[in-house]
């Protein structure tokens, strides 16, 4: 992962590559009275205006959690909705990305999406694969414990009839096996509804990406509430490991290095 890109503008550091858990569309509705599926419905709202503003502003890359592996666990008819409101999503949205030089990728078992939604998936792929801006990846039928089983499993059977060496395996060998290995890691991951846990999303990925969460449930951010992100993102000092210049030096006392985290 390389340092992020300066933005003297937002007042320093700027994501080049944003990964969003968005939660909180249910809780949303739930409590305004509404059935859950009002939250999903009015969530859409929310990636609408979040990734046509990444996109503005010159992030390169926006990942979003959009339907996980154990959301199939959700009851049926939510499931059903859900489904159908991609399928919709997908349609209606084309000028939107076209309009925004958006590139649509989509990663997961998406095998297991119905027909007519993953047609519309492909779809829309295919139509703005030429666009030269912003990659947006929507995370879909997505597990990242699932996601590295998958790599595994194919490193394996390459092993297995001597097209690769386990002796060459190393980190970056994994990585060829995701399923979007092209796009680089994350450098912000935002999380939305107050919950602190990464829900399966990105292991591998996010190694050494900064988290933000807010209060706020999905379909309450937009524009203002990602500025705040970014400015946040802004004061963060990133070392990758490292120790930042002039910082840290051995402590006399302990022998140990100050400043590791």
């Amino acid at each position: 992962m390389s340092p992020s890109v300066q933005r003297p503008d937002l007042g320093g550091p700027f994501p080049e590559h944003i990964a969003i858990i968005m939660d909180g569309n249910g809780r949303w509705a739930t409590q305004r009275g509404m059935p859950r599926v009002f939250g999903h419905r009015e969530g859409v709202r929310s990636v609408r205006e979040v990734t046509t503003e990444c996109a503005s502003m010159g992030v390169k890359s926006l990942t979003l959690y959009a339907f996980s592996e154990e959301n199939w666990k959700r009851p049926g008819t939510e499931v059903s909705y859900l489904m159908r409101l991609l399928r919709v999503f997908m349609r209606r949205e084309r000028r939107t990305l076209m309009d925004n030089g958006v590139r649509l990728r989509c990663i997961g078992r998406l095998d297991r999406l119905p027909a007519p939604a993953l047609r519309a998936l492909r779809e829309t792929e295919e139509l703005t694969a030429g666009n030269e801006g912003m990659l947006l990846r929507l995370a879909l039928s997505y597990g990242s414990r699932a996601e590295i089983a998958d790599a595994v499993r194919c490193m394996a059977e390459e092993a297995r009839d001597g097209s690769l060496d386990p002796a060459t395996i190393g980190d970056e060998t994994l990585r060829r096996y995701l399923y979007d290995p092209q796009t680089p890691d994350p450098d912000l991951v935002i999380r939305t509804a107050g919950e602190m846990r990464v829900s399966n999303f990105l292991l591998w990925q996010l190694s050494y990406s900064e988290f933000y969460m807010t209060e706020s449930c999905w379909p309450e951010f937009r524009r203002d509430a990602l500025l705040k992100a970014l400015a946040d993102f802004a004061r963060r000092r990133r070392k990758f490991g490292g120790l930042q210049s002039g910082a840290a030096a051995q402590s006399p006392e302990t022998g140990s290095l100050e400043g590791k985290a």
